[in-house]
């Protein structure tokens, strides 16, 4: 994401974007059906480097339902490290694949929008629009992806 502190977007001076190249492709299908309000869940390979503790987190945060948040001690109540929210709000702010890997999901235990390292009008936007489209994805979803 640009202007993400931990894994800033580099532009590379021998980039070519090809869309058609898996799995760019599945990714940017993915991506604007989510934007789209159609997908409720990536199904995309991923590969994030990290601690094992990280790693841990990062899958964990897949398992957060579209629409919902969870405080950094619930999750860290998750992954069986309870007094560990600190270090899961690290892990969290590492995530190197945001919104893909949805790190936005994760509150402080007060309800307020804390750490999200695309900047918070960004998490507050994806929390919205997810908000907005959970309703039509309770009435018919089939395994996280909804007909246009």
């Amino acid at each position: 994401m640009v202007g993400q502190r931990h894994s800033p977007a580099i532009a590379a001076p021998n980039w070519i974007q090809d869309d058609t190249v898996a799995p760019f492709s599945m990714t940017h299908q993915q991506l604007s059906a989510y934007f789209a309000g159609n997908l409720t869940r990536f199904d995309l390979p991923l590969l994030g480097h990290g601690t094992p503790f990280q790693q841990q987190v990062w899958r964990s945060l897949q398992a957060i339902p579209y629409g919902t948040t969870i405080s950094y001690g619930e999750l860290a109540h998750r992954i069986e490290h309870p007094k560990s929210s600190r270090a899961v709000g690290l892990a969290n702010g590492r995530n190197p694949i945001a919104i893909v890997v949805p790190c936005h999901r994760v509150i402080s235990a007060t309800g307020k929008l804390t750490g999200y390292s695309g900047g918070l009008e960004k998490k507050a936007w994806l929390l919205q629009h997810e908000r907005t489209n959970s309703t039509q994805q309770y009435f018919g979803s089939n395994q996280g992806r909804r007909e246009p």
